[in-house]
């Protein structure tokens, strides 16, 4: 066997020594998978799906400017579909953009969502999987307050 290695290295080996070689190698490898692992012995527990983690990867913010009562249903449908609603009132009526606050925030609730003030007439509302850290008004007077 030695010697048929070296054949095939330098080019002088026969077809009979690499067919014979060839089966004691085959020979080898099914004796050594059969003893290492056993067919029913699989961990399925460890496998992942690809496409969970492109998935969950995958964030969407939606912006919306309601000028009527019945966008706010537009709204809260982004909301379901787990995307996070920047929502400008600046072109509503203050009686109308409250009940659109209103609204936004019981569908919030509902979902263990956030809603936050961002702005004069700006809001940000989140679905549970979306994670906001500090407020703008906070920024805003730390920055009026070095000037």
């Amino acid at each position: 066997m030695a010697f048929s290695k070296i054949g095939k290295f330098f080019g002088v080996s026969s077809e009979e020594d690499e067919l014979l070689d060839s089966e004691e190698y085959v020979d080898d490898q099914e004796l050594d998978g059969e003893a290492e692992f056993p067919h029913n012995s699989i961990d399925r527990d460890k496998v992942v799906s690809i496409k969970s983690g492109i998935n969950s990867a995958k964030s969407d913010i939606v912006l919306y400017e309601p000028r009527v009562y019945s966008d706010a249903k537009d709204v809260a449908q982004n909301l379901l579909n787990n995307k996070a609603v920047i929502i400008n009132f600046n072109r509503m009526d203050d009686t109308s953009a409250r009940r659109i606050v209103d609204f936004i925030t019981g569908t919030v609730y509902a979902l263990n969502g956030e809603i936050q003030r961002i702005g004069d007439r700006i809001f940000l509302a989140t679905p549970p999987k979306f994670v906001t850290n500090g407020k703008i008004s906070e920024l805003v007077e730390k920055k009026d307050n070095l000037s």
